[in-house]
Formats: C-alpha cells, sequence, structure tokens
C-alpha cells in the first residue's frame, strides 16, 4: 500500500509506532533510506519492523538481507513482537539473503571485493516473492572490505541504483560512531542515499534516553527534530508521543463522582466522564486519601479502576486504605480494582508508559490514577516527563477513562517553579485541584482549592478541609485569602505576608496570612 506525502511524492508506509506521523505519510516509495546509529539503537529493529508490518499490515512481501546475525536468531529475537517470520518464509512473503557467511569467507580479497554477487542474490530473490519492501542490515559490515572512500562511495552507489532499479523501497543501516558527530561511519553514506534517519542512544542522568530524527527526505519533506522513542517486547519502537495523538469524535458530558460529595459539588457536580484531573499538594494534604476514595467510587459504581502508585508500595497503601474504612482487599477481590505498585527507578519512564498501556488494554478501567506524577521527576527530564502526561493522556482520552493524577508540587509541574512545564501539564488536563496548607494566626490549617474546570462551572473559593479516621470533609469557604497563586495578601490591603513555593516542606506549601480577617468561616 503506497500513500502521498504533501507535495505528492509516493509515500509507503511503515507501520512502525508514531513514525508515519514523523515522516507525513511513510518512507518515499520506491528509493532507499539510511537508518544509521550507535550500538543498541534500534536500527535491526526499525528494518525488521519495516517490512514485518509492511507483510502483515499491507500483504507486500519482503527481503531480509542480513551480515551479521543468522536468520534463525533473528526469527527468535522477534517472536515477542507476534512475527511469525517462519509462516511468512513457507508462504512466499518474506525471504532471507544471508551473506553473513559469505562476507567470512570472502574477507582475505580485501581491497577487490565486489557487490556484484550480492546484488544478483538480492534481485533474484526480490523477483522470486515479488517483493516490494528490501532491508539491508548492516551495510557497514561490507563496506569495510573496501578501501578508500571513493571506493566505498562508488560502489555503494552501485547497490543503491539497483535496488532502486527493481522498484522496491529499501532500508539499509549502518553504524555511526559518536551520538552527535558526523552522521555516517564513512563520511559519505549520507551524500548516496535519498533518506537519512539518525536513531540515538544517549546516557543523560545516568540513563540511556533514545530518540529518533529524519534528517532528510531528498525532494519532500517531514518533521524535523528529534523524538523520543522506546522499544517494547510486544510492541516494538513506540516513538512518543506521536503514536497515540488521535482525534476524538466526541466529548462525553456523563459525570462521575470523585468519591467525595463535597469535592462533587466544588467541580460543578462531579467529573466527566472522560476528564483528566490534576491533583496537587504538598506532603501529607491528602492526595493519596483521595486517590483511594477515587478508586472505592469506581468500585461502588461496579466500574473497573486501575491504581498506579509510584510512591508508596501495596502494603502501605492497604494499610492507608484501613486507616479510613476502605479495604482494598476486598476490592482488590471483587475483581474492579486493580493495583500496581512500583518505584520510579524500577524503569525508564517510557517503559513505565508501557507497562500502564498494557494493563489499560488488560485490564479495560473506567477510571485510572497514577499516585503520583512528581515521583517520576526523581528519573525523568522535563520533556521526558511532559511525553509521558501527553502520551498517556492520549490513550486514556481515547477510551473516555477518568483519571486522576496526582503530584506533589517538588519540581517541574509545579507553577512557581518552572512555568512553561507546569503551563504545558495543565493545558492537558480538564481539571485542576490545588491542595495546600494555610497558615491562620499561628495555625496550620489545610485549604483546597478548584483552578479549572474545562466546559463546567465550579466553586471559586478556597475551602478549609479536615481529615479524619472516615476520610475528607471539605467544609466553609476561607475568608481573607488573596493572591494565593503568588505573594499572599490580606483581604483589607498591605503588604505580602509570604512569597509561597509550592515546594511543600516548612514554611513551603502555604497560603500564609496573619490577617485576623482570615479565619474560616463557620
Amino acid at each position: 500500500m503506497t500513500g502521498s506525502g504533501i507535495e505528492g511524492i509516493p509515500r509507503i508506509p511503515t507501520g512502525i509506532n508514531g513514525f508515519d506521523q514523523i515522516a507525513l505519510g511513510g518512507l518515499p516509495s520506491e528509493r532507499s533510506t539510511l537508518v544509521v546509529g550507535t550500538t543498541g539503537s534500534g536500527k535491526t529493529l526499525f528494518a525488521l519492523e519495516f517490512l514485518a508490518r509492511g507483510v502483515q499490515d499491507h500483504g507486500d512481501p519482503g527481503v531480509f538481507v542480513t551480515f551479521e546475525e543468522d536468520p534463525e536468531d533473528i526469527r527468535t529475537n522477534v517472536a515477542s513482537l507476534g512475527f511469525p517470520i517462519g509462516d511468512w518464509e513457507e508462504g512466499g512473503k518474506w525471504v532471507f539473503v544471508d551473506a553473513s557467511a559469505s562476507l567470512v569467507e570472502e574477507a582475505p580479497t580485501i581491497g577487490a571485493y565486489d557487490l556484484g554477487a550480492l546484488t544478483a542474490r538480492i534481485t533474484h530473490a526480490v523477483r522470486k516473492v515479488g517483493a516490494r519492501r528490501v532491508a539491508l542490515d548492516s551495510i557497514g559490515a561490507v563496506l569495510t572490505n573496501f578501501t578508500g572512500i571513493g571506493v566505498v562511495r562508488h560502489e555503494l552507489y552501485r547497490i543503491v541504483s539497483a535496488l532502486n532499479s527493481l522498484g522496491v523501497t529499501t532500508v539499509l543501516t549502518a553504524e555511526r560512531a559518536e551520538e552527535y558527530n558526523s552522521v555516517s561511519r564513512f563520511g559519505v553514506e549520507e551524500f548516496v542515499l535519498d533518506n537519512v534517519i539518525i536513531l540515538r542512544n544517549v546516557l543523560r542522568q545516568e540513563r540511556r534516553r533514545r530518540t529518533i530524527e529524519i534528517v532528510k527526505f531528498r525532494g519532500t519533506s517531514h518533521r524535523t527534530g528529534e523524538w523520543l522513542f522506546t522499544i517494547g517486547p510486544r510492541e516494538g519502537i513506540v516513538i512518543m508521543p506521536l503514536a497515540f495523538l488521535q482525534p476524538r469524535e466526541r466529548a462525553s458530558t456523563e459525570r462521575v463522582s470523585s468519591g467525595n460529595p463535597e469535592l462533587d459539588a466544588m467541580c460543578g457536580g462531579g467529573f466527566f466522564r472522560d476528564a483528566i484531573v490534576l491533583l496537587t499538594g504538598p506532603t501529607g494534604t491528602g492526595k493519596t486519601l483521595t486517590s483511594l476514595f477515587f478508586a472505592a467510587a469506581a468500585v461502588n459504581a461496579g466500574e473497573r479502576c486501575l491504581l498506579q502508585s509510584f510512591d508508596e508500595t501495596r502494603e502501605q497503601l492497604g494499610r492507608n486504605a484501613a486507616s479510613w474504612g476502605l479495604d482494598l482487599d476486598a476490592m482488590e477481590a471483587s475483581g474492579l480494582l486493580h493495583v500496581v505498585s512500583e518505584y520510579p527507578e524500577v524503569a525508564s519512564p517510557e517503559e513505565h508508559f508501557l507497562r500502564v498501556r498494557r494493563v489499560i488494554e488488560e485490564f479495560r478501567p473506567a477510571r485510572v490514577c497514577i499516585d503520583t506524577l512528581s515521583a517520576l521527576e526523581r528519573i525523568v527530564t522535563s520533556r521526558a516527563l511532559l511525553d509521558f502526561v501527553i502520551s498517556l493522556g492520549a490513550v486514556l482520552r481515547q477510551h473516555e477513562i477518568t483519571t486522576l493524577f496526582t503530584s506533589a508540587p517538588t519540581g517541574r509541574v509545579t507553577p512557581t517553579v518552572t512555568p512553561a512545564i507546569a503551563m504545558e501539564v495543565a493545558s492537558l488536563t480538564d481539571v485542576t485541584i490545588l491542595m495546600r496548607y494555610v497558615e491562620v494566626q499561628g495555625e496550620i490549617q489545610r485549604g483546597i482549592a478548584v483552578l479549572q474546570t474545562r466546559g463546567s462551572t465550579h466553586d471559586h473559593t478556597i475551602r478549609q478541609f479536615a481529615i479524619d479516621d472516615t476520610g475528607m470533609h471539605i467544609g466553609e469557604p476561607m475568608r481573607g485569602l488573596s493572591s494565593v497563586l503568588g505573594s499572599v495578601y490580606p483581604q483589607s490591603g498591605g503588604t505580602p505576608q509570604h512569597s509561597p513555593s509550592l515546594a511543600g516542606e516548612g514554611q513551603q506549601g502555604l497560603w500564609n496570612t496573619q490577617n485576623p480577617g482570615a479565619e474560616p468561616d463557620g
């Protein structure tokens, strides 16, 4: 199957999760594309997926030319992705050209090596199965047999011209020594081929981060820049967040309960069915409590709920729930609640995302709670955290899942620390709820405010709330507080008493006023 790019140049979809969105439809058809990267960047998998998804999704026969791996090893390595390569071989949809043995045998002929025999074998295989797609992994293993850059360039041009003349779309992989210097190993490959893609596997903050970049598509356009991707054992290459951004046909008007009647009232009657809710507050304000009652409300309504904790163990969650009269074990035993508890450090944010997505697909919950997003800040960059939220939000909205994100405002999702990220995260949510400690005449109290509810009216007051052994109880509006998201002024005027940070400890996270008129109503 071939589509057209925006300029009318035919494209062939790769089927790789998110890549065709970057490539504006796929790889330019009947041309050759160079995919370069360092060790572990995903070059072989890109080539394999290009062929396999062509067979699987479009019925396009493929030829895979391997220079370094045995075909049996390749069949085994991709088994988890659900690609029955052996069956495709028997059905005339896939053929291997194993050039690894011939390279070993012909190694002594360095300086006189010729690609003619290899080209003939590829041509025969293409015609045998009527291939539309070809992958060579890795062409660098052949190019090392030539002496002189001029010879490398000439021989590479010969094989690319032969492939293009066959009318096939080809992916050639090649190694590169460094992540951000020269594009290719010999410095000429990118000039011979029409299209160049770089896969990177960069070590940052003691963790690997994979990105993909289209350097050029000759004669046509593409999205620019580096795009984060991960590799899943069942998903293959997944480019975030583009793999999940799809338009929705409708927005739900159905309301569901947060698990707290007073909070429902503050939000205009509960959350919309497809709402994404962000609840922020420093340690001890009641975020986990709210999460547990949110999950209990789902179970009481006969709905499934996924509760993902990045802060506490399953045992701690069970103990906390019991202290508020909730039986977490019974809710799980009902089959309506699925609890996943793991620390952020056990995986990358991209791997956490894939795990959550798998549970969503298999468990099919009506609600999801992530407690807390801020725990992920220990292992991610600002960009990676935002990609995580965008990708997960896209999946959740597509399935109309009511979602509660909690965050202890200790860093990047906090407006007063990094406004750009905070505004971007807030733009992805439908409801924003802020919990804070309030200092009133030397006494620490708790306050809650609903900052936004998209498509609905909501309570604009800051209300006092208390927590006891039955849960959270929201009371009357607190008077005398103003400008609480920046400096706080007594309602009667005067100078600022406190310029709060949302970081959450000590004086931080306080709405602070010494105004005697700041006593809570009632």
